[in-house]
């Protein structure tokens, strides 16, 4: 690829890390925000800077926050004997605003993936354990997503929190809401159909 400078080069390499950003859309970037919009881009600078400084994991459960501690753990309303295993900071933004579970959280920001190196340590498994064994949790909601790895993941943390005898709960996976069964892909509706439940 002709290149047009090694500041340039490295603003298209430097986009490339964002999810979904291969080269032609890191050097269409590029040239919107030098071309069109520098106004932006100093915007852009300024924030990534600026939350790169000032944001960190929580201490307790792992989301993103600008204190050791986040609002939510720091919230005493709050049912200290659930936890909700999520694989992801954007999953509990997704299930705070579809339900009204008022728990905690384990946020492990990935899945088992030996292939990758991703193992239990990556994942915070021995801060999980060390939660599990202060016997201040009762139910474990394992909420990762419906993934080999997920499920492998999910497996991996229920046989962890059986050992404390912890009660576990997995969620719900089947046919959405205004979903149609010619349309559903077999591996959900086989797992629908063995999940089915007495009405």
């Amino acid at each position: 690829m002709a290149s047009l400078g090694p500041r340039i080069d490295q603003l298209i390499d430097a986009l490339r890390c964002l999810p979904g950003v291969g080269p032609k859309s890191a050097q269409r970037m590029t040239f919107h925000l030098l071309e069109r919009n520098r106004d932006g881009a100093n915007v852009l600078a300024d924030a990534l800077k600026n939350a790169l400084s000032h944001i960190q994991h929580c201490e307790q459960c792992r989301i993103l926050s600008e204190t050791p501690i986040c609002p939510r753990c720091a919230d005493s309303s709050r049912r200290q004997d659930q936890l909700c295993i999520v694989e992801m900071p954007s999953d509990i933004l997704a299930i705070e605003q579809a339900t009204h579970y008022q728990g905690r959280y384990f946020v492990l920001s990935g899945h088992l993936s030996p292939l990758d190196g991703i193992g239990p340590e990556a994942l915070g498994i021995p801060q999980l354990t060390d939660l599990f064994a202060s016997n201040t949790i009762q139910e474990v909601i394992l909420a990762t997503n419906p993934t080999v790895e997920g499920e492998a993941t999910a497996h991996y943390i229920g046989q962890l929190a059986k050992e404390y005898g912890i009660h576990i709960t997995r969620l719900a996976h089947g046919i959405p809401l205004g979903g149609e069964l010619e349309y559903i892909d077999s591996g959900t509706l086989s797992r629908a159909f063995s999940g089915r439940e007495s009405v």
